[in-house]
């Protein structure tokens, strides 16, 4: 089900659109990436590691990009977006998980994810105009 907008949030929820589309499809973009983040943002992945605050973001991202797990894909189909107040918005949706990984060069085996999909929560809020996820978390959906 989704939030209809009022007239005035229909100019938000298009932008808020566009945060979540660049998120997934920027996943493997650092510098287009991280700006689509608060300064103080919070992430928390398919497998539970939580990060605080943009530059360990970077820092994971740059970790993981440099590994196998760059060849993990994720798309992102929205559900539902609700506004809390007029600049805090939460978006659910459902994110699925293509694994792309092969085995190391030196045989060594790839781990398998912990599910292939999942309940993706986006918090966003509107900072000075312009709306950016300042809370994600995944929770895999199992089973």
């Amino acid at each position: 089900m989704r939030t209809e907008p009022s007239t005035v949030q229909a100019a938000d929820v298009a932008a808020i659109r566009r945060v979540v589309a660049d998120a997934s499809e920027f996943q493997n973009d650092v510098e287009r990436f991280l700006p689509l983040f608060t300064a103080d943002t919070t992430v928390v992945n398919f497998g539970g590691r939580r990060v605080a605050g943009r530059d360990t973001l970077e820092e994971a991202m740059r970790q993981a990009l440099a590994s196998p797990l760059a060849d993990v894909v994720t798309t992102v189909e929205e559900e539902d977006i609700r506004f809390v107040r007029d600049d805090v918005a939460i978006v659910a949706s459902i994110k699925r998980v293509s694994d792309g990984r092969r085995p190391g060069a030196d045989g060594e085996a790839v781990t398998p994810l912990p599910a292939s999909a999942g309940r993706l929560t986006h918090v966003l809020v509107k900072e000075d105009g312009t709306w950016r996820i300042t809370s994600s978390q995944t929770t895999p959906i199992l089973g």
